[in-house]
């Protein structure tokens, strides 16, 4: 469906639109203004969303992220987590509620111009035929090769782009089959390190990664944070302790939400899922 080809072909999101047939989102509305001078203040305002007619799956949501803050999603397969990332970008539409970005409604903006201020990795990594270089500018085509150089290096990819024999133009067959996971998963970083939007969506890996390689993400991924809005889709210890904000959810519902520390002296639902999954 058009929502998978979307999430799988997101780079800096910039040209994601091509990629897609145009007639098959909800088109921008006449008026709708460029979305200009994101600084990373998001707020959902009784957010409701439902898959099916009658049938809410998320209801009355209330999240203000300021901006540079980190926000972590947490909870059990199935819970909304995923759901509210894609909400926040507009590819599903909401069915009440507004989500606003600098004060903005996202229905009143394009959504090209949404969409160009997130950054997005997920754990699903895409990657087109063509060279690394080619993969790696694909949100900025116009990048030049120190650019590309620059941000691969920032991701931790440099050194076994080099390795290849043909370096950065090694050629990617369709997926990136000829890569290992978190070797993939590091050129979808590179990607988004050359763009460097204000807002990001990070969707944590939960494949088998070596230790190596999951430490090299991780340092990546704190490295494009830094003052930047970021919301995870957590996995890792590390990153949920990290977080401003730990947001618990449950059947599309926010249950608790906090910091680490705050949230295990509660004893409730994230500290039961904390105790069965880390202690």
């Amino acid at each position: 469906g058009v929502v998978t080809e979307l999430q799988n072909s997101i780079a800096c999101a910039a040209r994601v639109f091509a990629l897609i047939d145009e007639s098959e989102i909800v088109a921008d509305p006449e008026n709708a203004v460029e979305l200009k001078n994101v600084e990373g203040n998001v707020k959902l305002e009784n957010v409701e969303f439902s898959y099916v007619p009658d049938k809410k799956f998320i209801d009355n949501l209330n999240i203000d992220v300021k901006k540079g803050q980190r926000v972590a999603f947490v909870g059990p397969t199935g819970c909304g987590k995923t759901t509210v990332i894609n909400l926040l970008m507009r590819f599903y539409e909401i069915t009440g509620g507004r989500i606003r970005v600098e004060g903005i409604s996202t229905k009143e903006v394009t959504r090209d111009s949404l969409v160009k201020s997130f950054g997005m990795v997920l754990q699903d990594t895409w990657l087109k035929s063509g060279t690394i270089r080619e993969n790696i500018a694909m949100g900025k085509p116009d990048a030049s090769m120190e650019e590309i150089v620059a941000a691969a290096k920032e991701a931790y990819a440099d050194g076994f782009i080099r390795r290849l024999p043909n370096g950065y133009d090694t050629v990617i067959t369709e997926g990136g089959e000829n890569f290992s996971a978190g070797q993939r998963q590091l050129l979808c970083i590179a990607r988004v390190m050359l763009c460097l939007p204000p807002i990001l969506i990070l969707d944590e890996a939960t494949s088998s990664i070596d230790t190596r390689t999951e430490l090299k993400i991780q340092d990546a991924f704190d490295k494009m944070m830094q003052g930047r809005t970021s919301f995870i889709v957590a996995h890792r210890l590390s990153t949920i302790r990290s977080a401003d904000v730990i947001m618990v959810m449950k059947d599309g519902h926010i249950i608790e939400s906090g910091k680490h520390e705050e949230l295990l002296e509660k004893k409730g639902f994230y500290a039961n899922l904390y105790n069965s999954q880390f202690a």
